[in-house]
C-alpha cells in the first residue's frame, strides 16, 4: 500500500512539473516572438542558450551554432530589408521540452515587394533557454 501511495505521488508530481515546464517553455516562446515583433533583437537572442543549435534553410541542411551577436546581426539585416517584418502565430503546441509553432512571417520592402511566408519551428528547451531551433519553410 505504501509503495502504491509513493508511486501515485511521484506520478502526480511528474505530471505537475511537466505542465509547469511546458508553461515556462510556452512563456519563453511568446517572449521570443514578442521581441521579434518589436525588433528587439538583443532580447530575442537572450531567449537562446549561448551554445544553441539552429537548423534553418538559410544556413544549409545541417544544424549550426550561431552566437548571439550573429543572430542579432542576421535579424538586424532582415529588418533593414523589411522594416515592418513581423510573425503571426497560427498555432503553438508544447510537449515536454519542446514547443512546435506554426506561424506566418510577413513584411514589405517599402516598395512593391511584400511577402507572407508560412513557417514551422520546433524549439527544444533546457535550463530555461532555447537550445535547439529547427525551422522549416519553403526557401524557393
Amino acid at each position: 500500500m505504501f509503495k502504491r501511495i509513493v508511486f501515485s505521488l511521484l506520478v502526480i508530481a511528474t505530471f505537475f512539473s511537466c505542465d509547469k515546464t511546458e508553461q515556462q517553455n510556452v512563456a519563453l516562446t511568446q517572449k521570443m516572438f514578442a521581441a521579434f515583433n518589436a525588433h528587439n533583437w538583443q532580447e530575442m537572442a537572450s531567449c537562446y542558450a549561448v551554445d544553441a543549435q539552429y537548423l534553418d534553410p538559410a544556413y544549409g541542411q545541417n544544424f549550426v551554432s550561431k552566437t548571439h551577436t550573429e543572430i542579432v546581426a542576421k535579424y538586424f539585416e532582415m529588418q533593414q530589408m523589411f522594416p515592418d517584418i513581423k510573425d503571426s502565430i497560427v498555432e503553438m503546441q508544447a510537449v515536454k521540452n519542446q514547443v512546435v509553432i506554426q506561424f506566418v512571417s510577413s513584411g514589405s520592402s517599402g516598395d512593391s515587394i511584400h511577402f507572407q511566408l508560412p513557417i514551422c519551428t520546433v524549439l527544444t528547451f533546457a535550463n530555461g533557454k532555447i537550445v535547439k531551433d529547427a525551422t522549416y519553410y519553403n526557401n524557393q
